[in-house]
């Protein structure tokens, strides 16, 4: 199961994070995600675990527990929709505004 693990400390590496999680069962992997620009922690990351028994009790056992002075937010981590919800693009229609006049 991959779960997600928000408002994490900026100060804090993969290997806390791991080391966190393994006291519930066996980590396969944990990932802090990083800003590419400044390198900085974005203050969350993912832990992937084998055994969803021993994940959804880290889950419900870590999600609001304090970390380093933050109540840390741990869920399911569900696999991204692709909603559109970008910027840009066509069709995003014109606006009036002051002094605007009919064409006709």
């Amino acid at each position: 199961m991959n779960i997600y693990i928000g408002n994490l400390p900026f100060n804090m590496g993969e290997e806390d994070l791991r080391e966190i999680f393994e006291e519930y069962g066996e980590v396969a992997s944990a990932k802090i995600i990083m800003d590419k620009f400044t390198g900085r922690s974005k203050g969350f990351g993912f832990v992937e675990m084998e055994d969803d028994s021993e994940a959804n009790k880290a889950i419900e056992e870590l999600n609001n527990a304090e970390v380093a002075g933050r109540n840390i937010k741990v869920n399911e981590s569900k696999p991204r929709e692709n909603n559109n919800r970008g910027g840009g693009g066509y069709n995003r229609g014109g606006g009036g505004g002051y002094g605007r006049r009919d064409r006709y």
